[in-house]
């Protein structure tokens, strides 16, 4: 009797290790998963509104101008951007 309690024990032990172990891989690769995303995100080529040069987002000089997002590949961009501005 004693051996049959002992066996379903380890059994049950067992079942719950492999669910815990299942949620632990299903995490990390959900992580990795959202990483490679955001990594792609982070990648994206966009184009200078000046010079017409495509370049990664990430790297670009940044223009919030009126609310609407700008990215320039360099402060020399940007600044010929604002001269344009002003002179209208």
């Amino acid at each position: 009797m004693w051996r049959l309690i002992f066996l379903i024990g380890i059994f049950y032990a067992f079942f719950k290790v492999r669910k815990l172990v299942k949620q632990i891989r299903g995490a990390a690769n959900q992580s990795l998963s959202n990483n490679q995303t955001n990594n792609q995100l982070d990648d994206l080529m966009i184009k200078d509104p000046v010079c017409d040069v495509y370049f990664p987002r990430r790297e670009g000089v940044h223009l919030n101008d009126q609310g609407k997002d700008l990215y320039f590949c360099s402060k020399k961009c940007r600044d010929a951007y604002l001269l344009q501005k002003k002179s209208y």
